[in-house]
């Protein structure tokens, strides 16, 4: 096995296993991990892990002892997390700390479409964004066709599922403008909940925005976002959305400084505060079963149950069925020949079936 070259004032040579060695920097310090936050030349990272000077590291990589993903190191090459280093065939662990994602606002005129492949060949917020190196921009949520307004991009699809899942109920805010006003009446029914196609919905909130006539605007706010909800909603009591955009999505507000068509990246400072305010985890959602049917006065709640209920078992008459009736216990069968057999099998079941516990009210327990 090739040694590695003398180091300077010590007595032997560099072991060839370099997992073994040490640097003269290092010797007599203890010291933890090295962790690296970016890609960095492999002779530098190797370096101020202690396995050497850049010096020798770059030899070391010129003589073929040092691979990057089982192929020949060069001189010059970056590694990131992916990578996997080995020196002289030995797997050297490098740590990366966790890179913080990127997120991006952008302002969506109305005639993009929140999609890479269109079949129509419709123009794309995509075609927009600034190009992510080893990465791709993750949409946070959609805008219709013809909606304007907020949307968010990150380069985490964690950070997106979390900033898109129910569960976080994180608001959207919209402006609308209608063809005509609301009455009292219809803002109480979108506000209590108004039954959709997928379910019902409803407003956290809806406020004037002012205007008169065909450019009357309105605020809402809700914490889901199905497909055209807010247009659904006002096409069920009779109005028609003349124009809508939203203006905020969670703690994102479209600032009024962006222009349509143009985006923004927030600051490193900024998405660290937004990683604090996502929490780690979501409210936890009722079901369907739980939500249909609230408990009356005095009775403690129940949960759903799954599979088919059943009620109590209807008595046989005598003779119906023919030989399929249960006998007495320790009775002998009416039936012989044949009809032995499928009765003595049947009866244990029928024993066992018995109710112990009389299904008074129905078959919930």
């Amino acid at each position: 096995m090739m040694q590695g070259r003398r180091r300077p004032g010590a007595g032997g040579e560099v072991n060839g296993n370099v997992a073994n060695y040490r640097s003269q920097d290092s010797k007599n310090k203890r010291r933890g991990p090295v962790v690296f936050n970016e890609p960095q030349k492999l002779h530098k990272m190797l370096a101020d892990m202690g396995l050497g000077s850049r010096r020798e590291l770059e030899d070391w990589i010129i003589a073929g002892r040092i691979s990057v993903n089982s192929l020949p190191a060069h001189v010059g090459q970056r590694v990131g997390p992916e990578d996997k280093v080995r020196v002289n065939g030995k797997l050297i662990h490098i740590h990366f700390a966790q890179r913080a994602p990127r997120v991006l606002i952008y302002h969506k005129p109305e005639g993009e479409i929140v999609s890479r492949d269109d079949p129509e060949g419709r123009p794309s917020v995509f075609d927009k964004l600034p190009k992510v190196g080893g990465g791709r921009w993750i949409a946070v949520g959609r805008l219709d066709f013809n909606t304007s307004g907020l949307l968010v991009f990150t380069t985490s699809g964690e950070l997106a599922n979390k900033l898109m899942h129910p569960s976080y109920e994180l608001e959207r805010e919209y402006a609308v403008r209608l063809i005509g006003e609301l009455t009292p009446e219809q803002s109480k029914k979108l506000t209590e909940g108004i039954e959709l196609e997928d379910g019902i919905a409803k407003f956290n909130s809806l406020a004037d925005g002012g205007g008169e006539g065909s450019n009357h605007w309105y605020r809402v706010t809700l914490s889901e976002g199905r497909n055209r909800e807010v247009r659904r909603m006002f096409e069920a009591i009779g109005l028609t959305v003349s124009r809508l955009m939203r203006v905020r999505y969670g703690p994102f507000e479209l600032p009024r400084r962006l222009a349509r068509g143009k985006s923004e990246e927030l600051k490193a400072e900024q998405v660290e505060k937004l990683l604090s305010v996502v929490p780690a985890k979501g409210k936890q959602r009722k079901g369907p079963a739980e939500e249909a049917r609230p408990p009356v006065d005095g009775e403690a709640p129940t949960s759903p149950k799954r599979g088919r209920r059943r009620g109590p078992r209807k008595p046989r008459e005598a003779g119906e069925g023919g030989n399929r009736a249960a006998p007495q216990q320790g009775a002998p069968s009416p039936q012989g020949g044949e009809g032995d057999a499928p009765a003595r099998k049947r009866a244990p079941r029928r024993r066992r079936r018995p109710s112990a516990k009389p299904a008074a009210g129905g078959g919930e327990a």
